[in-house]
């Protein structure tokens, strides 16, 4: 069993789930409440590996081998990172979990339920997942105005399909939130839908 508590920002790139993650992790710390941001890919060997892929492409790496390097840079992730904060009683937080490799994965034409499930026989299964979304398009001109360019996974009709796998997912942990509104807006309706895993009010 857990001690701590596990929210997971989830979403296409542009949707300001990073920012939100950040700006929730300082209010928990305003609020003297033990905390801690992953972002998934890690640095680790295997995450930067990732990284390469992200911004060079794909070249003669397959699917099975991109999503091959997803897991084994998750379970780095939760052994040496996730579980072990969790046990300490902090609240983790996570940029990026398995419901993206599920959602980008997936698009890619893999089976998002069964990288889930793969997922969860080693991933600690979050207490509450945020999932930010607005039109792709919008993604596209917030990621094109803060990078130098597109990595290699953002295009449109790319995003579309990650996008509606995310909405596809289903079950009483997981919460969707419009990040069309202002950083306040979002933030409100992030305190909305977590504030019942804490004792204090946020």
């Amino acid at each position: 069993m857990n001690s701590g508590v596990l929210i997971a920002f989830e979403g296409i790139d542009g949707t300001g789930k990073s920012t939100q993650c950040r700006i929730f992790s300082e209010l928990l710390n305003k609020k003297k409440i033990t905390n801690q941001i992953f972002a998934e890919p890690t640095k680790g060997k295997w995450g930067m590996k990732i990284r390469q892929l992200l911004t060079e492409g794909r070249k003669e790496i397959s699917p099975e081998e991109e999503l091959e390097w997803f897991v084994n840079d998750r379970r780095e992730d939760v052994e040496n990172n996730i579980q072990p904060a969790l046990n300490a009683g902090k609240v983790v937080l996570m940029d990026r979990y398995y419901f993206s490799t599920a959602a980008y994965q997936g698009a890619l034409g893999f089976n998002p339920e069964q990288i889930k499930i793969d997922n969860e026989k080693f991933a600690p299964k979050p207490d509450r997942v945020l999932i930010f979304h607005n039109p792709p398009e919008k993604s596209l001109e917030r990621i094109e105005s803060s990078r130098d360019g597109k990595s290699a996974f953002e295009k449109t009709d790319y995003l579309i399909d990650v996008q509606n796998i995310f909405k596809s997912f289903t079950g009483s942990k997981i919460r969707f939130i419009s990040s069309e509104g202002s950083l306040k807006e979002v933030h409100k309706q992030v305190l909305i839908e977590v504030q019942d895993l804490f004792d204090q009010k946020l």
